[in-house]
């Protein structure tokens, strides 16, 4: 086992069954038989553990360590901006069903996070693990993405209990990447692709809003006689 690091480790034992496992996680998963004190022989687990890594980083594992990029996001994310030549496998599907619930708690978030914050009401996808199985094999390098790193980091705990070796996860998710980084397709930034709903909306009124004000004030400050016949062109209630 030389050159193999080991940095956690569990262990359990069932002793009607005969049966005992020790759990390491290493960046280097496999499985080798073994015997542990007092026991008869046994099988000894490695599993991989994912690997969390900075934009800058996780760029040099798909350029240089030949990994490949996995988007966990919905299709609206998705579409606004996304790595050229990533593959897309939701973890979250929209949800569409119509039984009495689903029907008011799609109303609800429908009438808040999904019309200030643009999100699309979903549910879990239940193809999501078979789905990345049939593009890519369990020894796949995959970079698993999304835009603030939660589902990202959600998947890449499916695909690890999948068996899957070598998973790497962008601290904090495409929100993080800068233009540059990767080469990308969409209609904006990929740190950006986040963004949408009325927050959108009411950022670019605070912005015309303000510039009014600025021209405004610039207007009364060195044309004062004209700003005042103007006022007083102004109806009084």
């Amino acid at each position: 086992m030389a050159g193999t690091g080991f940095y956690t480790s569990c262990l359990s034992s069932t002793s009607n069954l005969g049966t005992c496992w020790l759990v390491l996680k290493t960046h280097n998963a496999r499985a080798l038989p073994g015997k542990l004190p007092g026991t008869g022989m046994r099988r000894l687990a490695i599993r991989a553990e994912v690997e969390f890594v900075t934009a800058d980083k996780a760029r040099e594992l798909v350029e240089v360590n030949g990994y490949s990029v996995l988007d966990v996001r919905d299709k609206n994310q998705f579409e606004r901006a996304h790595i050229k030549s990533c593959s897309h496998v939701p973890l979250f599907i929209e949800n569409k069903d119509n039984d009495p619930g689903t029907i008011i708690k799609r109303q609800l978030h429908n009438n808040f996070s999904g019309l200030f914050y643009g999100l699309p009401f979903t549910k879990p996808n239940p193809d999501f693990v078979q789905s990345v199985k049939t593009q890519f094999p369990p020894e796949s390098k995959l970079l698993v993405v999304c835009q603030e790193g939660l589902r990202s980091t959600a998947a890449a705990e499916k695909l690890e209990k999948a068996g899957y070796e070598n998973i790497a996860c962008i601290i904090s998710g495409l929100q993080t990447v800068k233009p540059g980084t990767f080469e990308s397709v969409g209609s904006t930034e990929l740190e950006n692709a986040g963004k949408a709903g009325l927050v959108t909306i009411q950022g670019k009124i605070s912005t015309v809003l303000g510039t009014i004000l600025v021209c405004a004030y610039l207007f009364v400050t060195f044309f004062p006689d004209q700003a005042e016949k103007l006022f007083q062109l102004a109806p009084t209630g």
